[in-house]
């Protein structure tokens, strides 16, 4: 695998850090999101200082050969570790219950951490090896035990987060379960890097070359993890705000007919005040909802219960449903109170009571596509006319509408 394969996947899970900030800024004493924070630098770093060009700025920086391994090995032991307090902390349980087993495996990979270091010290590695330091020196004294260390050390972190994640992703459901299975593939993908790697130095222990084993094709499954192991991660955390985002665009999208009708009443003042173009999508949905209730509340005094009624007369003869047809009565009459509110008419027809003016969103929405969409509507617009039949025109005072 070239240079790009590691520093790839390096960049992209450090910005995935570098997205997660804020949140680690805001609640920093959270040992859940310092766990993510934690999985994702650290899974960035692995795959940087991985990379044949930093291995070797690492070896000619410290004067040591071999010394970036070491880095290496201390790295992704340091992930594994980080991935299992990840899930012990995700999945929660008894506050006491947490913090004995997340203790139980900072110790195990901290004396993990301090014998691949003892190790590399004793040992005697005096050729730099870029690519291939795992199966070139596996049969080296105690260089050859610190890689089989590093190795059993992955593989152990690997089987029982991919374990804890199946059984928990069979108790669990939704965005949750999604994630879990996500990360199972990620970890087995993981236990496949080192079980090739495993293989690889047992073979060339026994005097077999398996090398292209750990050279070639265990890169290969490291870097399909980390974005099965990332999304896994943040598709729990992420999916339903990106939902919950979709949603609330759709709807400040779909109240667009109405927003621009009842702006329309009263042209020269705005419907509410501006807010700044980078706020939330959930402050823009609620200015145009507070708006547009600003707008009924100034066209109110110009809404006709008569002419809903006959436009929704109209709409059902024209093959609308029950409940179509209300909304089409009712975006008819909105229609034609912001024209006569926008063309200074002072005539007040009979208002109608609150429950034929929509109030929720969701009837709001529906309001705002028959504005769009129905021909009774736009009917309203083009000559005030109902469906062929005649609508409540507002005369001089003392003047009757024809009905």
């Amino acid at each position: 695998m070239n240079s790009s394969g590691y520093y790839v996947p390096a960049a992209a899970l450090w910005i995935c850090f570098a997205v997660k900030v804020p949140d680690l800024r805001r609640a920093w004493r959270d040992p859940l999101i310092r766990s993510v924070c934690v999985v994702i630098a650290v899974g960035g770093a692995g795959f940087f200082f991985a990379a044949p060009p930093t291995i070797a700025a690492v070896n000619d920086v410290s004067g040591i050969p071999n010394v970036s391994s070491l880095l290496v090995y201390i790295i992704i032991s340091g992930f594994s570790a980080s991935c299992l307090l990840l899930i012990v902390h995700w999945r929660g349980g008894p506050p006491e219950h947490v913090r004995r087993v997340s203790r139980h495996w900072l110790l195990a990979y901290t004396l993990v951490v301090a014998a691949l270091t003892v190790l590399f010290g004793l040992g005697d590695a005096p050729v730099e090896r870029r690519t291939d330091f795992d199966t070139y020196y596996a049969s080296a004294p105690f260089i050859g035990e610190m890689i089989m260390l590093y190795l059993l050390a992955h593989m152990t972190a690997a089987l029982v987060t991919t374990l804890m994640c199946w059984r928990w992703a069979l108790q669990v459901h939704g965005w949750l379960r999604a994630g879990l299975w996500i990360l199972c593939v990620g970890w087995l993908l993981n236990l496949s890097f080192s079980g090739l790697k495993l293989a690889a130095v047992a073979a060339h222990r026994s005097g077999l070359d398996w090398d292209v084993l750990s050279t070639t094709f265990s890169p290969l499954f490291s870097a399909m993890a980390a974005p099965f192991a990332i999304v896994g991660f943040l598709l729990p955390l992420v999916g339903p705000w990106a939902v919950g985002t979709g949603r609330t665009l759709a709807a400040y999208v779909r109240l667009g007919p109405l927003w621009d009708e009842l702006s329309g009443a009263s042209p020269g003042t705005p419907l509410a005040a501006p807010i700044r173009w980078y706020a939330s999508p959930q402050v823009h949905l609620t200015r145009r909802e507070a708006g547009i209730q600003d707008g009924l509340s100034l066209v109110r005094p110009q809404l006709d219960d008569e002419f809903r009624a006959r436009a929704q007369s109209a709409a059902e003869a024209s093959g609308s449903s029950g409940p179509d047809a209300v909304l089409v009565g009712q975006a008819a009459m909105i229609r034609a109170a912001s024209q006569a509110t926008r063309q200074g008419r002072t005539r007040a027809p009979r208002v109608p009571g609150d429950s034929a003016v929509p109030t929720s969103r969701a009837a709001l929405v529906g309001v705002s596509r028959a504005l769009r969409g129905s021909p009774v509507v736009a009917a309203v617009r083009a000559d005030r006319a109902v469906a062929s039949r005649p609508a409540v025109e507002h005369v001089e005072d003392g003047e009757k509408s024809p009905t």
